[in-house]
């Protein structure tokens, strides 16, 4: 039987089914850091950070990077094992660079830093593949 108000049923479940989607849709956001050092042309330091962000971030997404996955729902877990691509990705997206020569009785010394300051990312973890994208 149908009530005065109309279907009372079908509209409430619009908006739960609506909130569902948005919790399911809904991607979580990490803090990413990277920095190497290279000292006289040889690697000497390089390290990845990644956290779970405390609390939401602003902006808005751009560039998103796809990785695929096997059901891992791990970010440290799925970089690891996409780790050239996913530094390659933090390459394009841009890096400080400081770099400092210095000659002392005919030696040569370099020192060559690159970083990426915190920056904050949207995942959508997915079955089959990760959407990876950094805000603005």
């Amino acid at each position: 039987m149908r009530s005065r108000d109309g279907n009372k049923t079908f509209s409430l479940s619009i908006p739960i089914s609506i909130l569902f989607l948005s919790l399911a849709l809904n991607a979580g956001e990490y803090l990413i850091s990277y920095r190497y050092l290279i000292k006289d042309s040889i690697l000497y330091n390089e390290t990845l950070n990644i956290s779970q962000a405390m609390k939401k971030c602003s902006g808005k997404v751009y560039n998103p990077l796809i990785l695929e996955v096997n059901k891992e729902k791990n970010l440290k877990e799925i970089i690891s094992q996409n780790r050239e691509q996913f530094i390659y990705y933090l390459h394009k997206l841009g890096l400080n660079l400081v770099h400092k020569d210095k000659t002392v009785n005919y030696i040569q010394n370099s020192i060559t830093i690159l970083t990426l300051h915190t920056k904050c990312f949207k995942v959508d973890f997915n079955d089959n593949f990760v959407k990876i994208s950094p805000l603005k």
